[in-house]
């Protein structure tokens, strides 16, 4: 091999060998057994893959302990129901870091999105399965909607019980910014569902990597959280072709489906970094603080923001419905003997 030039190596790797030298690459489903060959750090789920994954017949065992955990635990069939989730989603969770050295990201019922409180309670019961099974709760993120409700529960999750929170649902820069402020471990601003507004809502139908809005946004919140030493970090997420993944190469994580980790498998162009710490240190973006009357006004000026923060808590709440629908069919079933 020493004989083959620097360049010809290069053309020899793929896209994604390339990437993981810059960028912690995280694999986004809650198919598990996808995962393997792609070798990610990390792993994230929301309710929609967790839903996907549990239609499979591969995944059917989880949900049957999951129900049978639910009815042990008692109570009214509600609360039966919401013990089963949580630990459907943690059981999901713990396959999945079998397969992997990092951690995995569960995310909190998204029906409680403007309940503080209650994203924090759910959170802790979530982390007390992790620890049940034998997982440091250093190995899981908990995922909140980026509400501003959800971003003070991630500031109490982190401050009170040092459990590390992932805001996802991101879409403005108020919310980057707020998260920051907040103290959270990490962010996952979304780059495909930006795209998908724009081109639902302008004339423009077709955007190159470098000027997609999506791209551009997750770029700006990049520069700005590095410009000014902010600790939280910044995984792009919800990518719809790989010329915007390959675009946000640098980002600190970038969560990607296993469709689109085979694609960049068998891509063998060349990956730059276009995202780094010198560059942000030279963009001209000012420093602003939020509290929650500056939060709120800002968002709700990014029209795209706000339609798609709603937009994605009432998608993933659907999903939870229809999850609980089927577990609900099925717990009647195993109490009847069936």
């Amino acid at each position: 091999m020493a004989s083959v030039s620097p360049d010809k190596r290069r053309k020899m790797e793929s896209a994604l060998e390339q990437l993981k030298k810059y960028t912690v690459v995280v694999a986004d489903t809650g198919d598990f057994n996808a995962i393997e060959e792609y070798k990610p750090q990390d792993a994230t789920t929301n309710p929609s893959l967790i839903l996907a994954a549990t239609k499979m017949p591969a995944y059917q065992h989880l949900l049957d302990q999951a129900i049978k955990y639910g009815i042990a635990k008692g109570g009214t069939e509600e609360e039966q129901v919401t013990s089963t989730m949580d630990k459907l989603f943690v059981s999901f969770g713990l396959e999945i870091l079998k397969k992997i050295p990092g951690r995995v990201s569960t995310e909190v019922d998204a029906r409680l999105s403007y309940d503080k409180d209650e994203m924090v309670a759910r959170a802790l019961r979530i982390i007390a399965l992790y620890e049940e099974a034998g997982i440091d709760k250093d190995r899981v993120l908990i995922k909140l909607s980026s509400t501003w409700e959800g971003i003070q529960a991630g500031r109490e999750l982190e401050e009170k019980h040092g459990v590390h929170c992932n805001m996802t649902l991101l879409f403005s820069f108020a919310q980057a910014v707020a998260c920051a402020e907040a103290k959270v471990t990490l962010i996952s601003p979304f780059v495909g569902r930006i795209m998908d507004w724009y081109k639902e809502n302008t004339a423009q139908k077709s955007y190159e990597p470098h000027e997609d809005p999506g791209v551009l946004s997750v770029t700006k919140i990049y520069n700005y959280y590095k410009k000014y030493d902010y600790a939280t970090v910044v995984m792009g997420a919800s990518f719809r072709n790989i010329g915007e993944v390959k675009a946000l190469a640098g980002c600190d994580l970038l969560t990607i489906s296993p469709g689109l980790l085979g694609e960049l498998k068998q891509d063998h162009s060349t990956v730059t970094p276009l995202l780094t710490v010198q560059k942000a240190k030279s963009c001209d973006l000012e420093k602003i603080h939020l509290d929650e009357k500056d939060f709120r006004w800002q968002h709700n000026e990014d029209r795209m923001a706000v339609e798609k923060l709603s937009d994605g808590i009432r998608k993933f709440a659907a999903d939870a419905i229809k999850l609980e629908t089927m577990i609900k069919e099925k717990m009647l079933n195993v109490k009847n003997g069936q």
